[in-house]
């Protein structure tokens, strides 16, 4: 088992450099009860976005107090629709005072109140 094994648990499908979060995340449900879920005061959670009406089931869960990844790479070759989602994100996440950021090509960090992302990348050595 490697460090990250012994780090994030040895159940976890890591290959290579990275971890397989598809593998991981089935794995996960099996450990991890809804119970264990409820308590905790915030939850970190990635959703994939398919289509513009998908978008409130997702802003209910940030409005919740939840951070939420949102991959929207099945919409990517749909500027418009995109362009509304990305909109209506902005104008939800300025209502609650929380932050959105994107990161990468296909996905957005989105985050309830009183949670900001901090937009510097922290480099080893350099905290």
């Amino acid at each position: 088992m490697g460090i990250l094994g012994k780090i994030l648990g040895d159940k976890k499908t890591v290959e290579g450099n990275y971890i397989d979060l598809e593998k991981y995340s089935e794995m996960s449900t099996d450990t991890t009860t809804s119970t264990e879920l409820k308590k905790a005061k915030m939850c970190v959670r990635v959703g994939e976005i398919q289509r513009y009406e998908d978008l409130k089931t997702f802003l209910e869960y940030v409005y919740g107090g939840n951070v939420l990844i949102l991959d929207f790479s099945p919409l990517a070759e749909e500027e418009v629709i995109l362009k509304r989602i990305t909109n209506e994100i902005k104008k939800a996440v300025q209502d609650i005072d929380g932050d959105v950021v994107g990161i990468g090509g296909n996905l957005m960090v989105i985050t309830p109140s009183g949670v900001k992302v901090d937009r510097r990348k922290l480099r080893g050595g350099y905290v």
